[in-house]
């Protein structure tokens, strides 16, 4: 079912709204994604460059020679990842208002995949509101819990 739906970065400078065909998401293991972001992974939605529009266009790095990132520089938010030759452009599952609806297809860059974090069904769950200095360091500071 195609939709529309918004994203953008933490800070809230560099919005999107994308046109959305697919629930199809991927998680990237390569070495540029896991400096890019400094985890171990990112999730990616892929879709046409005609079908997204910047309401404030973001930041771009050249993230490689054959690569470009868009990001914001007032919050660090990573929003994605373009071959400049491509008709295609990748966002962040994480920069969409509701992620919910992405389900991951596919792995790629899994010559330097951390196969310890893959399968982490059996760790341990914990909830911020679980946590009493997390707690108390928010209501302090705006009153609530982060949404």
């Amino acid at each position: 079912m195609t939709t529309t739906m918004t994203g953008g970065c933490q800070c809230g400078r560099v919005r999107y709204s994308a046109t959305i065909a697919s629930d199809d998401a991927y998680l990237c293991h390569c070495r540029m994604c896991q400096r890019a972001t400094g985890g171990v992974s990112i999730a990616f939605v892929n879709l046409k460059k005609a079908d997204l529009a910047w309401a404030h266009e973001p930041d771009w790095y050249a993230s490689s020679p054959i690569a470009q990132r868009p990001f914001c520089s007032a919050c660090g938010t990573p929003l994605g990842f373009v071959y400049p030759d491509s008709e295609n452009i990748d966002l962040t599952v994480g920069s969409f208002d509701d992620p919910s609806r992405f389900v991951p297809k596919h792995h790629f860059g899994v010559e330097t995949m951390h196969e310890s974090w893959i399968d982490t069904a059996d760790l341990p769950r914990y909830r911020i509101d679980q946590n009493p200095s997390t707690v108390d360091r928010w209501m302090k500071t705006v009153g609530k819990l982060p949404d």
